[in-house]
C-alpha cells in the first residue's frame, strides 16, 4: 500500500469511527446502535506533499509537489472520483533527498508536473465535473437541515489550505479558488472525540 492509499484508508477508518460514515449494526445489543448524526453525504479528501529539508536553516518556503483529491462516499465508503497532479516548484526546483525520501516522490515527476497555477484551474475543472455529475452541495449549514448531496473537503489539519495553498498563492500572486476557504479538519475533529471518551471514562 502506498502513501496515498494508507491516508485515504485512514481517513475512511476515521471517518466510520467518528461517525461520518453511515453504520448498520446486526445486533440489536450492540451498545453503538446510533453513530453520530452528520450532515454531509460526500467528502472530499485532500492532503497535499510539498518541497522540503531536513534542515531548513534559510527560511526556504514549502511549495506543493502533489495535489491529490478523492470523492468519498460516506453511504457506502466508496472513493468514487479521484483527481491527481504532480506540480512543478519553481522557487526551489530541485527536490531534496530528503524529500525524495520522505514523500516517496522522484524529481521527474515533478518535471513533468504542471505550474500550481495550472494545476489550480485543472482542479477547479474537475470540481465543477463531479458537482454538476454528483449534484454536490458544498458549505451547507451544519446546525440547518442538510442537502441530499452536502460535501465538504476534509483534511488531516489546517496545514494544506491554512498555510501551505494559501501562502503559496500569496506568495506567487495566484487566485486561491473560494471553495476551498472552507473545510473540516479532521484531526481536530478526532482530539475533540479522544477527549470525550477520556472524560466519559473517568
Amino acid at each position: 500500500m502506498n502513501s496515498k492509499s494508507a491516508v485515504f484508508t485512514l481517513t475512511k477508518k476515521l471517518a466510520r469511527d467518528l461517525g461520518f460514515m453511515e453504520t448498520v449494526y446486526a445486533s440489536k445489543s450492540n451498545k453503538c446502535k446510533h453513530p453520530m448524526l452528520q450532515p454531509f453525504k460526500y467528502l472530499i479528501v485532500i492532503d497535499f506533499e510539498s518541497t522540503c529539508w531536513e534542515q531548513n536553516t534559510d527560511g526556504k518556503q514549502p511549495e506543493i509537489i502533489e495535489f491529490p483529491a478523492v470523492l468519498l462516499n460516506l453511504r457506502t465508503g466508496m472513493i468514487e472520483e479521484e483527481f491527481h497532479q504532480y506540480v512543478l516548484p519553481v522557487e526551489n526546483p530541485i527536490l531534496s533527498d530528503f524529500c525524495v525520501n520522505f514523500t516517496g516522490i522522484e524529481q521527474e515527476a515533478v518535471e513533468n508536473g504542471v505550474p500550481l497555477k495550472t494545476c489550480l484551474s485543472l482542479f477547479g475543472s474537475w470540481i465543477k465535473e463531479v458537482s454538476e455529475k454528483r449534484r454536490l452541495v458544498f458549505h451547507i449549514n451544519q446546525k440547518g437541515s442538510s442537502a441530499e448531496n452536502a460535501c465538504t473537503f476534509v483534511t488531516w489539519s489546517d496545514w494544506d489550505l491554512s498555510v501551505c495553498l494559501h501562502n503559496e498563492c500569496t506568495r506567487k500572486q495566484l487566485y486561491m479558488p473560494e471553495i476551498l476557504y472552507q473545510w473540516t479538519d479532521l484531526r481536530a475533529i478526532y482530539r475533540v472525540c479522544v477527549q470525550q471518551h477520556l472524560s466519559s471514562c473517568k
